[in-house]
């Protein structure tokens, strides 16, 4: 079976979100254009990635463009949540980032998660064709999300349960 090969563009939004409680949740990442949506489910740490490796993409964009307008990561909350029907395509393996100078765009493009007995080529890929601010406040709505988590202890460093925490530097034994 040949795999998906979608191009959203240009997206008319894009965002990511989380659903569930804190230490259970699933995260997303939504575009949309028109009333075509798209919608695939990512890591955490995957979202967190993107947002740091945006950053260090664009600034590497901005040295090679140098008079290319600066790209606000701007967003209003309300706006960036997904949108239902949250029917995810694929879980993400792979995340890359691409830039178009003539249309001033950045192609995100996900590549589907395939087990060991597939091949690479098996693999669906979805591209989200954005501008500078829409991928960057996408990512800045995507830490805040992510950080909206469950408290991390301040001894040990590893995230709290709502109903209680074993933390192994409080196991009695003084240091």
């Amino acid at each position: 079976m040949p795999p998906n090969e979608i191009d959203i563009r240009p997206v008319s939004h894009i965002t990511c979100d989380a659903l569930g409680q804190p230490g259970k949740r699933v995260f997303y990442i939504q575009g949309w254009q028109g009333k075509r949506t798209v919608t695939l489910i990512v890591e955490k740490v995957q979202l967190q990635s993107l947002a740091v490796g945006l950053e260090q993409f664009l600034a590497e964009v901005y040295e090679k463009y140098p008079t290319l307008p600066d790209a606000a990561a701007d967003y209003e909350e309300d706006k960036m949540h997904i949108q239902p029907p949250v029917d995810p395509l694929f879980r993400v393996g792979e995340l890359a980032l691409a830039y178009e100078i003539e249309h001033d765009l950045v192609v995100l493009v996900l590549r589907e998660l395939v087990g060991e007995e597939q091949q690479d080529e098996e693999a669906s890929v979805v591209r989200f064709w954005c501008t500078r601010p829409q991928l960057r406040a996408m990512c800045s709505w995507g830490m805040e999300v992510a950080g909206r988590g469950r408290p991390i202890c301040p001894q040990c460093g590893e995230p709290m349960e709502p109903e209680g925490h074993f933390c192994p530097k409080k196991n009695g034994h003084k240091h």
